[in-house]
């Protein structure tokens, strides 16, 4: 299956939010499994608070990353705004 990259950003002011949250989006990101190949948080500096969500995705197609990301807690709650989606072609270095 192709490999997609997911780019979630968060709202204004949503720690709280996004720290409630964050079981729900670890159970529900870790139900995928395998097609989750990489994952965590985007950060403010080396050690900061979390601004978003970063994945790289083995799913089968654009609609499949969509619907992965629609479903997220995370994006439920508010949490995510703005989000991108590209497929991937990985080149050099190993997952």
């Amino acid at each position: 299956m192709p490999l997609f990259i997911l780019t979630c950003l968060d709202n204004a002011d949503v720690l709280d939010r996004r720290l409630a949250t964050r079981p729900d989006h670890l159970a529900y990101v870790s139900s995928f499994g395998a097609a989750v190949r990489l994952a965590g948080p985007l950060l403010e500096g080396v050690d900061g608070t979390p601004k978003g969500s970063f994945f790289i995705l083995d799913m089968k197609n654009e609609a499949a990353v969509t619907a992965f990301a629609d479903g997220d807690p995370y994006l439920i709650a508010g949490v995510f705004g703005a989000r991108s989606q590209h497929a991937f072609r990985q080149v050099i270095g190993t997952l």
